[in-house]
């Protein structure tokens, strides 16, 4: 898995940033416009908000667990539809915003939970956390699918028979080139740079191979409910964000401004401005190197 410190550089460097761009609630993962492309960013986030409440059979008093609730948009709307939230992450930002809005949260790796940690739950959600729950290292290993079934043995450990389980995320398509190709120097309109890129932003994390990596070690646990992919979405969430973190104003400049200090001083953090004018994970998209996916699961 990632660890704290990598979280912490892809998360909390740009904590102010991101709130003061696309919100308090900074909901950083894919929306859900369903191919509607007239709705606003916070009507689309609330869109897929709804629908991880409605597949998860979440009603008030229900007890949900958000394992890498970032800054809190899924325990906002827990907390909005009167159910029991509790959240965990690893970065410091996501925390100290959570808990300035007064949710239930912990830095916590959940592969330290166990039913005595919070007790259990009716449901689970983890939305673009899974993302981070591989590390290079552990792929490198071979041990990318032992990874993901001790993630679903946990998490079926936390939940009644027919609880549910919601997982956002994005994995490799079928254009994902080797882990050897990536080349922080070649062409810049190159795979091998985009992919370079992207490690660059998410430094220690891999993702998996399609859906179907996840869904074949989940089976011992769980069953597929529902599929969806959301990579059109993504690219429409990334087409807004990318026009809010650059739209002017004077808290978020001074917060760019910040950062100042560690650009100078840190090559992979100048790196990261490439990432304003490239977008890498919508070329991804569009290039066929990476899908996203939603994801339910009902433990058998």
């Amino acid at each position: 898995m990632a660890t704290q410190h990598e979280i912490d550089y892809s998360y909390t460097t740009m904590d102010k940033i991101w709130r003061l761009s696309v919100g308090e609630m900074a909901d950083f993962t894919g929306a859900r416009y369903n191919g509607d492309f007239s709705l606003s960013l916070e009507e689309a986030q609330k869109r897929k908000h709804d629908f991880i409440l409605e597949h998860l059979n979440i009603d008030a008093g229900s007890k949900v667990l958000d394992i890498g609730c970032g800054w809190g948009p899924v325990l906002n709307r827990l907390r909005h539809a009167n159910a029991k939230g509790t959240g965990i992450t690893l970065s410091q930002g996501q925390y100290a915003a959570c808990k300035h809005k007064g949710f239930d949260v912990h830095i916590k790796n959940y592969r330290d939970l166990t039913p005595s940690t919070f007790g259990t739950f009716d449901a689970v959600v983890s939305v673009g956390a899974f993302e981070h729950f591989c590390s290079v290292d552990e792929y490198k290993e071979g041990k990318q699918d032992q990874v993901y079934q001790e993630f679903f043995k946990k998490v079926s450990d936390l939940l009644p028979v027919g609880g549910r389980c919601f997982i956002q995320t994005m994995v490799f398509e079928n254009g994902m080139i080797p882990l050897e190709a990536f080349d922080i120097n070649a062409p810049k309109d190159s795979n091998e740079y985009l992919m370079a890129l992207i490690m660059n932003e998410f430094p220690g994390s891999w993702l998996p191979y399609g859906k179907e990596q996840i869904i074949q070690n989940a089976a011992p646990y769980f069953n597929l409910v529902t599929e969806h992919s959301g990579k059109l979405d993504y690219i429409e969430t990334i087409n807004v964000w990318r026009k809010r973190l650059t739209s002017f104003g004077i808290k978020k400049y001074l917060a760019y401004l910040s950062l100042l200090p560690r650009f100078v001083a840190d090559a992979s953090m100048r790196k990261r401005l490439d990432n304003l004018k490239i977008a890498p994970i919508k070329v991804a998209f569009e290039r066929g190197i990476w899908d996203h996916y939603r994801l339910v699961f009902e433990k058998k």
